[in-house]
């Protein structure tokens, strides 16, 4: 037993309490309050007996000096001539002892506060427990949730290959991607995003985002038709301007892109940007007849456009990350697939996967990958995740993955 008095309150309740303790069979040692905060002593006492003359609060920063141990001791307060001292440590919720300090008593008295102090003990583990047991759950619920937001099924046009690779960091992830029909079928849109951050906060901003992104884009007009859904946002390209500067094969789907990418900006930074939450992205809309394809990077990584022959196309930023800055201008990219070339979308966590050195697996390493022969949208994810766990080997993973390929069939 560790007796802890104050030494300005006087001692008049103590020449009888280290006897009476050591009668009843206790191993007795004391100290001051600094002796014992400046302590370095990787034990500790199994019981802490405190004068209440030290105050609530002191009392408690000497608790806790303790606690970090496997099994605190048992704090008790005792009165040094002052009650309403000792009143204000017991409604703190620290138990206590009274003078006359009789051996026996003093021993059944420690016993029983020591016995509580083991049962509160028990009984906040099984808070903690049943508190981490909930948590979990709703985890495991996220989880679902967020899976469904997630294509069951990439639509393939006839002659094109899609697949996708989705693993994510933490239970619940802010990376996402998404393939739909736009234009009555004519089109395919593709979206590969990265919402900043990880955890809950950034799986519910993706499902907002994907929604946002997916819902404008379905039901937009064509840049030629009759639906501008939503007035421009100063500084963007609207549905017009994009249509008058892009051929008629490509400006069938400028509107639902543009819409979509402008829409969602919009509405993040003017109802979300208290929340700090971003997203860098790329959106594809591609024209299965032709290969033509449209796409808008909004601060993404830039996509890997693999030709048939093996060189590599890089399509870099056209526009910065949704949801930063009001009226954010976004510039359209275009290119061509042709027989035999494949599209590579993915996010950060490709690239800056980490082995147990630090070493990044960086754009180099993502190239090589991609060098050999395409059969196929899913041989190509699949020689993309050999190379990552062979240079992740052992290191925990630190971010979501997600990549999505598109391959149009040489034949």
């Amino acid at each position: 037993m560790l007796i802890v008095a104050d030494e300005a309150a006087g001692t008049t309740q103590l020449p009888g309490l280290a006897p009476a303790l050591s009668d009843g069979g206790f191993d007795v040692r004391t100290a001051t309050e600094d002796e014992v905060l400046a302590s370095d002593e990787p034990d500790g006492p199994d019981g802490l007996l405190v004068s209440a003359s030290l105050g609530l609060q002191r009392v408690a920063m000497l608790a806790r000096r303790f606690a970090h141990l496997p099994a605190p001791p048992t704090t008790i307060v005792f009165p040094q001539d002052d009650l309403d001292a000792l009143e204000a440590c017991v409604r703190g919720g620290f138990d206590y002892i009274m003078p006359p300090f009789l051996p026996s008593l003093l021993r059944s008295r420690m016993s029983s506060c020591w016995e509580r102090g083991q049962l509160a003990g028990a009984v906040e583990d099984m808070a903690a427990e049943a508190s981490l047991r909930a948590y979990e759950r709703d985890l495991a619920i996220a989880h679902e949730i967020q899976s469904g937001f997630l294509p069951e099924k990439l639509p393939a046009p006839h002659g094109w290959d899609v697949a996708s690779r989705f693993r994510p960091a933490r239970q619940v992830a802010g990376d996402f991607y998404d393939g739909f029909e736009l234009v009555d079928g004519r089109r395919l849109g593709f979206v590969v995003a990265d919402v900043c951050d990880k955890g809950v906060g950034a799986a519910l901003f993706m499902a907002l985002i994907r929604t946002l992104l997916r819902h404008t884009a379905e039901h937009t007009g064509t840049a030629s038709g009759s639906g501008d859904d939503l007035p421009p946002a100063p500084g963007s390209m609207n549905m017009a301007e994009a249509g008058a500067s892009l051929s008629p094969m490509l400006s069938v789907g400028a509107g639902p892109l543009v819409q979509a990418v402008v829409a969602t900006n919009r509405y993040l930074t003017r109802n979300h940007l208290r929340q700090g939450y971003f997203a860098t992205l790329i959106f594809g809309v591609l024209d299965p007849a032709s290969g033509a394809l449209l796409y808008i990077n909004g601060g993404h990584n830039p996509a890997v456009l693999q030709r048939a022959d093996g060189s590599h196309t890089l399509l870099p930023p056209t526009g910065p990350a949704v949801g930063m800055m009001l009226h954010s201008s976004y510039a359209l990219g275009h290119a061509s697939l042709e027989r035999g070339d494949t599209l590579l979308l993915y996010t950060d966590g490709v690239v800056e996967a980490r082995a147990t050195g630090g070493t990044l697996f960086g754009m180099e390493r993502l190239l090589t990958a991609l060098s050999g022969p395409v059969k196929s949208a899913e041989t190509v994810l699949s020689g993309i995740d050999k190379a990552l766990r062979v240079h992740v080997g052992g290191a925990e993973q630190s971010d979501d993955i997600t990549m999505l390929a598109l391959h149009r069939s040489a034949v």
